[in-house]
């Protein structure tokens, strides 16, 4: 780590989703975009006054700077899924590089407190090449992780008690989530909740969506756009079982009553637009009916607001609770904790409420 500064500042930049010359800017020319260059690759070192006002700027502590990574990762086998006209290559990036910082953080407290719990991944070996066989893989899910015929109360928490590692960050609107592959463990990226009323069943379906990219084995003569098809059928088909569907929504109907609807997704934690989607590919109702259930969805504008909200927090904790649990144990410092947490230590200090 011979240029320390130079590498955490570029990882900065990028986190911010900001070219040289658009921190520059940000920074009123303070600092031309030719110093920042230099600055990166090690040929110059700033002062404090610099330190702290690119540490305002980029919204890290000025400690981000001088702090060695304990463990490298590296993003493999990334997958998407998101609205790629609403994503620019600069906040792919910003996602990317996010993602890198934050497992860096989570993987170096595991090995700090000699933390290594077991995993219950879940792997389909079978090829998956039409909606019926990612259906099988769903009962097959159900099955092996002993889900029964339920609602799954909080897909998140089941993932990272089936050993997923998963992560919310801040991101643009157009990003929905990702899966990789760090350091042979397999990770999930949502975007974080921009408020306590958000709707979570968008972000359940992203999860399992996510889990689909990481469990399932796809035809090599399926387009991009089949497979993330095919991923949302297996999403919606974990959420909602065949078997229930069947019989809550019975065969050959012409019509959905908003009230049932609601119904359905408050038990169930599934959006109408996917319940639509499920009745379609079970054959409850025909392709024609499928689009004017979906012309009427827009026109009453549910794709913006849409009625009913599923109680799950649908947040991921495991991190966290590490970090606290290192810290009961002693195992780690408040300044530690405060690293690993992202926050200055004043910021961390002020949510501290021991009890014991």
């Amino acid at each position: 780590m011979e240029n320390l500064f130079g590498n955490r500042l570029v990882s900065a930049r990028k986190m911010a989703g900001m070219s040289l010359q658009d921190l520059s800017d940000k920074m009123k020319n303070v600092v031309t975009k030719q110093s920042l260059n230099k600055y990166e690759q090690g040929k110059m070192k700033p002062d404090s006054e610099v330190s702290i006002l690119l540490s305002n700027v980029l919204d890290v502590p000025v400690d981000y700077f001088y702090s060695s990574p304990g463990i490298e990762v590296k993003l493999d086998n990334i997958s998407y899924r998101k609205f790629i006209s609403k994503i620019s290559k600069n906040e792919q990036i910003a996602i990317e590089e996010k993602a890198k910082e934050t497992f860096e953080r989570y993987l170096e407290l595991e090995e700090v407190l000699n933390f290594d719990e077991k995993v219950e991944y879940f792997i389909y070996d079978k090829l998956i090449e039409n909606a019926e066989d990612a259906e099988d893989a769903a009962k097959e899910l159900r099955k092996k992780w002993k889900l029964g015929y339920d609602p799954i109360p909080d897909v998140v928490e089941m993932l990272e008690d089936k050993g997923y590692k998963v992560i919310e960050i801040d991101a643009p609107d157009g990003f929905d989530g990702m899966k990789a592959d760090i350091n042979g463990e397999k990770v999930i990226v949502l975007r974080k909740s921009q408020s306590s009323n958000e709707d979570v069943v968008r972000k359940r379906f992203t999860a399992l969506h996510e889990l689909a990219h990481h469990s399932l084995k796809f035809s090599n003569n399926l387009s991009e756009k089949e497979e993330e098809n095919l991923c949302h059928a297996f999403a919606s088909a974990v959420l909602y079982p065949e078997d229930m569907a069947r019989k809550e929504m019975h065969k050959n109907r012409f019509r959905f009553y908003q009230n049932e609807l609601v119904f359905i997704k408050e038990r169930w934690g599934i959006s109408f637009s996917a319940v639509f989607n499920r009745a379609k590919q079970l054959g409850i109702i025909s392709a024609y009916v499928y689009r004017q259930f979906n012309i009427r969805y827009r026109e009453r504008k549910f794709h913006l607001n849409e009625p009913g909200r599923f109680l799950s927090r649908e947040k991921p904790v495991r991190f966290e609770r590490l970090i606290y649990l290192g810290l009961s144990k002693e195992a780690i410092s408040v300044n530690d904790a405060a690293f690993f947490s992202g926050k200055t230590v004043g910021e961390f200090r002020k949510q501290l409420q021991q009890l014991v």
